[in-house]
């Protein structure tokens, strides 16, 4: 029997929903560096799998890795921790 993996999970921001049940979502970390010691924003983006289409730009959400779902997909939407605020004329 294969032994469980505890998967990772990160919160990141929704900066794009154009496509059909995927997302973009974009990680900032802090890194501090090696010779100034100041810290630095570094940024990562995630391809997500979101299955109901709920997330829209501007989303604070929680992914969590999975096993491959396409070329680029390898984590799934979890939760949605915080709405954007909506742009009046938006629905």
């Amino acid at each position: 029997m294969k032994k469980r993996v505890n998967k990772r999970k990160v919160v990141g921001k929704v900066i794009s929903d154009k496509m059909d049940k995927t997302v973009v979502i974009q990680v900032e970390k802090l890194v501090k560096h090696s010779l100034y010691k100041k810290y630095i924003k570094r940024q990562n983006k995630f391809t997500a799998h979101d299955e109901n289409n709920e997330c829209r730009i501007g989303d604070k959400v929680v992914i969590t890795e999975s096993r491959p779902l396409s070329r680029m997909k390898r984590w799934r939407v979890s939760g949605i921790v915080e709405k954007a605020v909506s742009v009046i004329g938006e629905i």
